[in-house]
């Protein structure tokens, strides 16, 4: 299962998103918005961020005009790595060496086509582990106030 949501900037590649899921029998939930009228992101970032922190969801996709104010807001619920992804590289990288759970993207940044693929390289790649679990066991620790150097 797949959260997805967006704010009004990041609803057309939201949209896109959704239809690549189900041509290809990807099962997802829709965390809204519906519509291209003004919203408050904070609040689909954490409906998506809620949905993977407590297991209903695998993964997270979150959508803004930039990705960056929704990742600011998904990264304050325990337990999610969320990265903004303009590129082919940093939505494999993530999920390869971050084991981020959720991506994020902006619709005023990156066309709905760039969207779809950078979606599909996201659920696609897996997390290598090996040298970076440490690292991304330390993101853990400093959620939890215990980060030792």
């Amino acid at each position: 299962m797949i959260a997805i949501g967006c704010d009004h900037g990041g609803l057309n590649i939201k949209n896109a998103v959704i239809e690549y899921f189900k041509e290809n029998g990807i099962e997802y939930t829709d965390c809204g918005c519906y519509t291209d009228e003004s919203v408050d992101y904070p609040i689909y970032a954490y409906k998506v961020a809620q949905s993977v922190a407590t297991g209903g969801a695998e993964l997270g996709i979150i959508c803004c005009g930039t990705g960056i104010g929704v990742s600011m807001a998904a990264n304050k619920v325990k337990g999610i790595r969320a990265a903004v992804c303009t590129d082919e590289f940093c939505a494999e990288m993530t999920r390869r060496h971050n084991n981020a759970n959720i991506m994020c993207m902006g619709g005023r940044v990156i066309d709905e086509a760039k969207a779809v693929k950078l979606a599909s390289i996201f659920l696609n790649t897996p997390f290598e582990g090996g040298r970076h679990e440490k690292r991304v066991n330390m993101i853990t620790e400093i959620e939890n106030g215990d980060f030792k150097i």
